[in-house]
């Protein structure tokens, strides 16, 4: 089994957590259709301003649109990624 920082999605939310959005996007448009990575996804797009398709992305993930803080969102995801909230 998978340690789950060797999952797709963490993977992804560590790049994104380096301010590196282009390795962080091509993993997750990898790993489309995977609830955990169209949630990291849609956190991508907002996190560039494309507000419109980062919706898109949290819809698929079934996840509310998210707002306020870039840093505290990432937190919030890896946390419920990695099982320590839902």
């Amino acid at each position: 089994m998978a340690k789950p920082s060797d999952s797709p999605a963490l993977r992804a939310l560590a790049w994104a957590e380096q301010g590196a959005f282009d390795p962080a996007h091509e993993i997750v448009q990898n790993c489309e259709g995977d609830p955990a990575c169209d949630w990291v996804h849609a956190h991508l797009h907002r996190w560039e301003g494309d507000l419109a398709n980062a919706a898109y992305w949290y819809r698929r993930a079934g996840r509310p649109v998210a707002g306020g803080d870039l840093v505290a969102e990432r937190a919030a995801i890896r946390a419920a990624l990695e099982g320590r909230q839902g």
